[in-house]
């Protein structure tokens, strides 16, 4: 019996490797202007293939495709991914950009369950196809077994995973290159002018990939959209020894303070777009010319003058002095978001700190309870996905669609060479490196202004420093909206948002075709 057993492996090892089956649908949306939009739904596996052409995994994707136009090549085609590292692209995909969304209270708190999902009028459908794609390890996306030997330790079990060779900075963007030069090769669409849009460490990617797809993958860009990036991630990791990370959040935890009326250093008063612009104007002009002598000074300021800051930091921010004073200056988003609203037993949302919960431990040191702008959501976002991909395309398969894979973000590295000292990563380098690459290329940063996660300000900073000459500079441009790190979730941000976009594609196929 054993070797029967062992011939039907032989036998199922030496069978050809065949893509799982997709589906698809067709459908209409009515838009933003109230015109009706026709278009085709497509949920599909493309594999990715090493250097002996052997397929190493499988990428999940979305394609939403007007089907009104006779010739696909002349509608932009964008490329959406979301970030983590781990994250899936439902977010975009039912959030903002695809034809359906799920629904959001009016200030983007979650709404009750169950889920409610309806068109989305503010798809960017109206001036683009979409293909929406996961990453490996995410969503429906993985890794193709290889036969690897089994083995029984934690380095052997992530050694066979097939996925873990793409949890890697630099195979993550290798594996989405090869994919889009795919997808453009097997849909004929490699004379659509691309874009590419992420959100987060999607933003990332964005950053990156606007060099590797033209420098190594001949996908020359019309645009590329980078939504609540995270650009530097020095910036993202603060201390005791630097001052960047403390500036960039400053303004976020000064906009929140204002929207929870704890902001005073200013005589605006409300959350109308008025107040609003007053608040950020003082609280940027006071990141940047108070607080990094402040903090890079240290003790070498006298104490007078220290408390007298951060006296004039609590009225920015909305805590007490004293709590300012034990942190000489350096507040932790995480100490914010417990202490702004402790008398009322709420915890704002790191994601977005206008949206509060109930502090379910208060009396415990350290805050233990759900973020109330990332774990409320899953049950929102999951259920919307499935929802779209299941019952509404068709697809038939038991995978699990991972929405969120901690696993995968556990297990990121760097996966390339640098000596142990070099510990900076970012991609703004890559971001202007691509932009001289291609000169008609147009690259849009945008930011909601209660994140405090990544903050608007860094982004504006970062771009201030990024010496473009005037003609590049002005391909470049930032714009944020009311609302948290997905400030699509707010029915306003999201129309202005699309809206905005609409423009911004249009400016961007003017480029290209004004030099023709």
């Amino acid at each position: 019996m054993s070797d029967t057993r062992t011939q039907e492996t032989d036998s199922a090892a030496k069978e050809p490797y065949k893509v799982p089956e997709g589906a698809g649908s067709t459908h209409s949306l009515s838009l933003q202007d109230g015109t009706r939009f026709d278009y085709a739904s497509s949920a599909q596996w493309l594999p990715v293939y090493d250097k002996r052409q052997k397929p190493v995994a499988e990428i999940f994707h979305v394609s939403y495709i007007g089907t009104a136009d006779d010739e696909a090549s002349r509608r932009p085609l964008t490329f959406v991914f979301n970030g983590g590292p781990g994250a899936a692209s439902a977010y975009l995909h039912m959030g903002a950009v695809g034809p359906r969304r799920v629904v959001f209270n009016e200030d983007g708190s979650p709404s009750p369950p169950p889920v409610q999902i309806v068109d989305n009028a503010e798809s960017w459908l109206a001036f683009t196809d979409i293909v929406f794609v996961d990453p490996v390890g995410t969503g429906f996306s993985r890794g193709i077994e290889q036969n690897a030997e089994s083995g029984g330790t934690k380095e052997d079990a992530e050694k066979n995973n097939p996925d873990s060779p793409f949890f890697g900075l630099n195979r993550d963007l290798e594996s989405l290159s090869e994919f889009m030069q795919a997808y453009l090769s097997q849909h004929r669409r490699w004379e659509s002018p691309v874009f590419i849009a992420g959100e987060s460490y999607g933003g990332f990617r964005v950053a990156k990939l606007v060099r590797m797809l033209q420098e190594r993958y001949s996908i020359g860009l019309c645009g590329a959209v980078l939504i609540s990036p995270a650009l530097e991630f020095s910036l993202l990791d603060a201390s005791d020894y630097d001052v960047l990370p403390w500036v960039d959040t400053f303004p976020t935890m000064a906009l929140v303070a204002a929207a929870h009326a704890r902001h005073q250093a200013s005589s605006a008063s409300g959350t109308g777009a008025e107040a609003i612009e007053t608040v950020r104007k003082v609280s940027e002009r006071f990141a940047v010319t108070s607080l990094p002598a402040l903090l890079t000074a240290g003790h070498f300021t006298p104490a007078p003058e220290r408390e007298e800051h951060y006296g004039i930091m609590s009225t920015y921010i909305g805590l007490s002095e004293d709590l300012i004073k034990r942190n000489e200056g350096r507040i932790r988003t995480r100490t914010f978001s417990r202490e702004l609203l402790r008398e009322e037993r709420r915890v704002l949302g790191l994601y977005d700190g206008t949206i509060s919960i109930t502090d379910a431990y208060p009396d415990r040191e350290q805050y233990e309870g759900p973020d109330a702008t990332l774990s409320t959501i899953d049950r929102i976002f999951g259920a919307g996905v499935n929802t779209q991909l299941r019952a509404t395309i068709g697809v038939k398969t038991d995978r699990e669609y991972r929405l969120l894979s901690y696993e995968v973000n556990r297990s990121w590295k760097i996966d390339y060479d640098r000596h142990v000292l070099q510990t900076q990563i970012g991609a703004t380098d890559d971001l202007r490196y691509g932009m001289e690459l291609n000169p008609y290329m147009k690259v849009r940063i945008s930011h909601g202004i209660y994140d405090l996660v990544t903050p608007y300000f860094s982004a504006e900073r970062i771009v201030a420093n990024m010496k473009l000459n005037p003609e590049s500079r002005s391909r470049l441009s930032l714009k944020h909206y009311p609302g948290g790190h997905m400030f699509y979730s707010r029915n306003a941000s999201r129309t202005d948002f699309t809206t905005d976009m609409q423009r911004f594609y249009a400016d961007a196929i003017a480029a290209r075709t004004a030099t023709r």
